[in-house]
């Protein structure tokens, strides 16, 4: 009589999987990406002999060991654009090793500087990753806009795409082909959100500080050197010069204009639900939630009850996926 209650609870799993899965697949109408070599946008921001360009300029390996990580970063800046990367992560123990695809203008902007994140916070053998998005505007660190989630499959096997869309009425961030989340500019967000032209980096650095398990594990560099693979790059936007930021933003018009026809800026019905149902299975922290650290709701947070239920008022999970997975395992004849 026990087996019953055990196989419903699997096939209902089961079940939750492929209604998952069937969503991003449906979702995944594939992107027209034009990629480009890296001396085509790219230039070497730090590391010397860490950052390994690939002999046909396709692709680029970042490396982190006990005397410095690497990093790149885009020839030019942009207003507005989508921004692309295939990404394999270091494999094995990479605790506090933290690989990160960004955008910022923090070296012209010091102190009004804004920021779209995409930050790999390390890994403990076994475990499952997490992935962090971060979106700042006019130095608006301090009212940070992060999410966490884990990642539906193992980043270290192959290499997957993440993306960034920045446009002057939104932002997606898409894993492969999944939008995974959306900020809506809106009156009331006021500065914070991302408005002057954005470099593009890549970077793998130490964050033993902070990144896993908010810094109880550090990096060990007994697993050195940690390498993280970088192909398929994509910078389609309209170049500025910092300067000059009036006449750009003339140019920049009609390069917005066809920005936002793109496919991958249209939100259909069928990415809205693959973003909703990895965000139901995957995220497990968001500022939203987090009335600890945010007591007023931000303007631009779209509360979902059902969702808000499965937070604790610090923002995260309720449900931690891997105690999840152990209930389910400790089911199991």
């Amino acid at each position: 009589m026990a087996a019953a209650p055990r196989t419903a609870t699997a096939t209902a799993t089961a079940t939750a999987v492929l209604l998952v899965l069937s969503c991003m697949v449906a979702a995944a109408a594939a992107l027209n990406l034009t990629t480009l070599s890296f001396d085509d946008g790219f230039s070497h921001l730090f590391g010397n002999e860490n950052l390994i360009r690939s002999p046909d300029g396709r692709s680029a390996r970042l490396t982190l060991d006990r005397y410095s990580g690497s990093g790149f970063i885009s020839n030019d800046l942009y207003d507005h654009g989508f921004f692309s990367a295939s990404i394999k992560l270091p494999s094995d123990y990479s605790a506090g090793v933290v690989v990160a695809f960004y955008t910022s203008n923090g070296d012209v902007f010091q102190k009004t500087h804004d920021e779209l994140d995409f930050e790999f916070l390390g890994n403990i053998r076994g475990k499952d990753w997490r992935i962090q998005t971060n979106v700042y505007g006019n130095g608006s660190t301090s009212r940070g806009r992060e999410e966490r989630y884990f990642l539906p499959f193992d980043p270290t096997a192959e290499a997957h795409r993440y993306s960034i869309l920045w446009t002057s009425d939104h932002i997606i961030f898409y894993i492969d082909d999944t939008p995974i989340r959306e900020v809506v500019r809106s009156d009331a967000m006021g500065g914070d959100y991302p408005s002057k032209p954005m470099s593009i980096y890549a970077t793998i650095w130490d964050g033993s500080t902070w990144a896993t398990a908010n810094g109880r594990y550090k990096v060990n560099y007994k697993y050195a050197p940690f390498v993280a693979e970088v192909s398929d790059l994509v910078l389609r936007g309209c170049r500025v010069d910092p300067i000059q930021q009036v006449d750009s933003a003339r140019r920049c018009v009609e390069a917005n204009e066809d920005l936002l026809a793109a496919d991958f800026a249209r939100m259909t019905p069928l990415k809205r639900a693959a973003m909703r149902r990895f965000r139901e299975r995957y995220m497990t922290y968001s500022f939203c939630y987090d009335t600890n650290r945010y007591p007023v709701t931000f303007p631009d947070c779209d509360i979902i009850p059902s969702e808000q239920s499965r937070f604790f008022e610090s923002g995260e999970t309720k449900y931690p996926r891997d105690r999840r997975r152990a209930r389910r395992q400790s089911r199991r004849p």
